[in-house]
């Protein structure tokens, strides 16, 4: 496992997803992701917060320079609830739930997050407009609006398939009517 690879190939596709979602400032990105696939093992077996720190060290501090929230889910166990800052959740008037992120129940990349983020609190759902999926964790649930693929040269982060999305407005009034 080459840390070093891991965070040059997150920092390169977080920036090329920035890039492509032209995301406002106050906007967040939803990141998930399974530390057990990044180094070859089975989703949910082996959870490495070396990795995960690594991933949500890298990040974290490349949204918060643009002032973009970072949005990161947790496992199945905890009903794939979302680590985000507290002023996101007020922003959006979320409720927190009562559970901090763990290992097992929560996944290593909410555990780091939890750790990583200035205030962090535990909601539900979200809409967002971005997002980041390491390992086929599925995060579509958390994308609001249409979803739009972007595509990296970067396929795999470690032995993790790598998919990534931002979403755009509806197109409404058919063939007739004018988009931007």
């Amino acid at each position: 496992m080459d840390l070093e690879k891991i965070k040059r190939d997150v920092r390169q596709v977080t920036l090329e997803l920035l890039e492509a979602a032209k995301l406002d400032p106050k906007d967040a990105v939803v990141i998930g992701g399974s530390s057990s696939e990044i180094i070859g093992k089975k989703l949910g077996s082996a959870t490495n917060m070396e990795v995960a720190r690594a991933v949500m060290g890298t990040i974290i501090p490349i949204l918060k320079e643009r002032d973009i929230f970072p949005v990161v889910q947790c496992c199945e166990h905890i009903n794939r609830a979302l680590v985000v800052e507290r002023e996101y959740a007020k922003l959006h008037r979320l409720d927190p739930v009562n559970v901090i992120p763990v290992e097992t129940a929560g996944g290593g990349f909410a555990t780091a997050a939890y750790e990583l983020l200035d205030d962090p609190v535990v909601v539900e759902h979200v809409g967002v407009q971005a997002g980041i999926d390491i390992g086929d964790v599925f995060i579509g649930m958390h994308i609001k609006g249409v979803g739009v693929v972007v595509r990296s040269e970067i396929k795999e982060i470690g032995e993790a398939h790598l998919s990534m999305i931002r979403t755009r407005p509806k197109l409404i009034g058919g063939v007739r009517a004018k988009h931007f």
